[in-house]
């Protein structure tokens, strides 16, 4: 069964149809460019993305063999990615390190053996340009998901051979959810190795494309999945049964926060600690990044759930420039204490190895 969900920009939607795709990603994902004046903290304060898409050549052949994709405009974005405009793009934004990781389609189209000899490709390109670009890259892996098999040997090779930083998952695969009880053995195997696992949105099979005919899925069906990635999680009791993994979610956690699995929190309970067997006290130790959340709204809701210290700077380049992250949340009413957590601190706190 080939995987219906298809390229994107910022949470990576599509226009109507495989061949009406993506007709104004910029206006979509990326914030305005702001005057120099709203800036509340120095630009040359470094930052540490962990949302930044890589794409091999290999990948990318992969990808046009599954559908006729020469007419799809975001399928430019993976044909003329190069590592020379990538680190162009990071010192115009004052990005001192990116994290990469594979966004949709994956790898997954139903071929077990094809999508473990991609997932090992990606692996191992992204580890080259680890090493090549000394300081400027880290590396989250791509599993072979939903082969739980292939999984596990993955997550041994990418970390004990080519030392990566963690495991970049998609919020669904074949419309299986994280929290799947198949899944069981790659989350033991994760927690054990007390890893950090970033899971960026897609859409489920159903509603990548015609769902709502005219309505790209960036505004509705990924963040959709994403708010289903985080409650499979939390209802399995996979969240509780893995305290030692840290959980990154992109696009500020997607539209969990529209959804009813907090229901009855007050302004009270909010400022209180959450108690350890609450669904609040999970999405308390999750990391949200700022990806497609660059902005007051986004930012005040996370504000109001979860402590600043559990965000962190997120670009979704190389369809959205680092810069433009900035700009959105040097508009977006954060202090300077706040901006500097998000751009750096945070990090630091979470992958202490950073500090050099």
């Amino acid at each position: 069964m080939r995987n219906s969900r298809w390229f994107g920009a910022c949470a990576h939607a599509s226009c109507g149809s495989r061949r009406n795709f993506l007709g104004s990603v910029a206006a979509l994902c990326t914030a305005p460019m702001l005057p120099a004046a709203l800036a509340q903290t120095p630009p040359e304060v470094p930052r540490i993305d962990f949302h930044h898409h890589f794409f091999s050549p290999a990948w990318v052949k992969l990808v046009a063999s599954k559908n006729d994709v020469k007419p799809v405009l975001g399928f430019e974005q993976f044909k003329s990615y190069s590592v020379a405009q990538d680190i162009e793009s990071m010192d115009r934004g004052h990005v001192e390190k990116a994290f990469l990781s594979v966004t949709q389609p994956g790898v997954w189209f139903g071929d077990v053996a094809e999508t473990r000899r991609a997932a090992r490709e990606l692996n191992e390109y992204a580890a080259r340009l680890k090493s090549d670009h000394k300081g400027r890259y880290g590396h989250f892996a791509v599993l072979p998901l939903p082969d739980v098999e292939g999984s596990l040997r993955e997550i041994e090779y990418a970390f004990d051979v080519l030392k990566a930083d963690g495991v970049g998952l998609l919020s669904s695969y074949d419309d299986k959810w994280l929290g799947d009880k198949s899944f069981a053995p790659v989350w033991q195997e994760l927690n054990r190795r007390k890893a950090i696992v970033y899971t960026h949105a897609t859409a489920p099979g159903c509603c990548s494309w015609d769902f709502q005919p005219g309505i790209l899925p960036t505004f509705v069906e990924l963040g959709s999945d994403l708010a289903r990635a985080m409650v499979s999680l939390i209802h399995s009791g996979t969240a509780k049964a893995t305290p030692d993994i840290r959980y990154i979610w992109s696009h500020g956690g997607g539209s969990i926060w529209a959804q009813r699995y907090l229901v009855g929190e007050t302004k009270e309970s909010l400022a209180r600690n959450a108690p350890p067997d609450s669904r609040l006290h999970q999405f308390r130790r999750f990391y949200y990044d700022t990806a497609a959340a660059a902005d007051a709204i986004h930012m005040g809701i996370l504000k109001m759930i979860v402590p600043h210290s559990q965000i962190l700077f997120g670009s979704d380049y190389p369809w959205v420039e680092p810069a433009r992250i900035s700009a959105g949340l040097q508009a977006a009413g954060l202090s300077a204490e706040e901006l500097r957590a998000i751009y750096r601190d945070n990090a630091l706190q979470l992958m202490p190895h950073l500090r050099g």
